[in-house]
Formats: structure tokens, sequence, C-alpha cells
């Protein structure tokens, strides 16, 4: 878990210092790298099964796990981003924010990337059990 937070915390970091994005720079240690790590903790624990992985799990097309995994974490982390930016505001102190429209991007690009690795990863170690 901690190559999934400190991998793209520093590939979106040093992006946002070398082009002068603070704002990129700043988020890539917060929304971004947080929320890769929390994707591919939960994908991952999921995926695991408590170490006795769901047999569709294996003997589903890799493609195909990944698509219906990385959709599924997408839209989830893009309902927490609308959430955090739209309905925050709208019903709580917290003022609207720049950074909290961020998150309406950086929370499903960050958790599809982490899903998609993690799924790959995951599928490359393990076999479909035999019939």
């Amino acid at each position: 878990m901690l190559t999934s937070y400190a991998a793209p915390a520093l590939t979106a970091g040093a992006a946002g210092i070398l082009t002068g994005q603070r704002d990129l720079a700043v988020a890539a240690c917060t929304s971004i790298a947080g929320t890769s790590a929390l994707a591919a903790f939960l994908v991952g624990t999921w995926l695991r099964h408590g170490g006795r992985p769901r047999r569709w799990t294996l003997t589903t097309p890799r493609g195909v796990l990944t698509a219906v995994l990385v959709i599924t974490a997408a839209a989830a982390a893009a309902l927490a981003g609308w959430f955090a930016a739209q309905w925050l505001p709208a019903h709580t102190p917290l003022p609207a924010a720049p950074w909290l429209e961020r998150l309406r991007v950086d929370l499903p690009v960050s958790a599809a990337l982490a899903t998609t690795i993690v799924t790959l990863r995951w599928r490359g170690t393990t076999t479909a059990p035999s019939a």
C-alpha cells in the first residue's frame, strides 16, 4: 500500500512542481495519492477475500475482470468527488473552493489507475482452479 501512495504522490508532485502548478503538487500528496492508496487497499482486500479468492475472479478473463473493477471503483470515486464538490458546500459550513472541484477528476482517475494496477498484478500471481 505504501507504493500505491508513494508512486502517484511522487509522479504527480513532480509534474506539479515542474509545470508550476502548486495545486497539483498539493493534490498529489493528498487526494491523488490518498485515493490511490485507499483504492489499492480496498480492491486488494476484496480480491484476496480472506486468502481464498472468489472462483469467478479466477475464471473471468483478465481484461473483463479489470474493466468491471475499474468501472466500479471509478464510479464510486466519482460519486465521492461529486459529493465533496457539490453537496458539502451546499449543506455544510465548508465553503466552495477550487480544491473541491479538483476532486471530481482526481478521485476517479486515481481510483481507476490504482484498481487497474492492483487487479492486473493480482491476477498475474493467481491461477484458475483446475476443473
